[in-house]
């Protein structure tokens, strides 16, 4: 062993080149899907409505914000989304005009009035929109209509 050199570790690291070891297909894709299931922060892909926008036969989401107190006694923020058809708008411009929104939960008919002036609905998005025959669709309550989607 005349010759034979010692290497340290410390040199040994600095020998070997580290090459960048690059995704597999299976974490390309997931991570593709990731980043289309995710969106943009903050974004929704629905369109906010102006209250005289509002139509009888359009799905909407009405966003209501809602005052939770515990039972220390502290208040709590929160948004609650309801999102259902609209079968009557009422009171044209008025200050106190109002909107029906109406959807099934576990089988069972809910149906809730908006005043369109309330300060506590934070905004009201479009999510689709169907002919009806008539300005204000009560039939659907009772029957079930194959409507025709409007496409925009």
């Amino acid at each position: 062993m005349p010759d034979d050199k010692k290497i340290t570790k410390e040199e040994e690291k600095k020998d070997v080149k580290q090459e960048p070891v690059g995704k597999t297909a299976i974490e390309e894709i997931s991570s593709e899907e990731g980043k289309k299931k995710k969106g943009k922060k903050g974004k929704s892909d629905y369109k906010k409505l102006k209250p005289e926008e509002i139509r009888p036969g359009m799905i909407v989401r009405v966003h209501q914000k809602i005052v939770d107190t515990n039972s220390k006694g502290e208040e709590k923020e929160r948004i609650q989304i309801f999102e259902g058809m609209v079968l009557a708008r009422k009171h044209g411009s008025e200050a106190g005009s109002t909107i029906t929104v109406r959807k099934v939960s576990e089988g069972v008919g809910v149906e809730k009035i908006f005043p369109l002036n309330m300060p506590s609905i934070e905004k009201i998005e479009l999510v689709r929109t169907y002919r009806v025959t008539q300005a204000k669709p009560y039939y659907l309550r009772t029957t079930k209509k194959r409507l025709k989607e409007i496409k925009e």
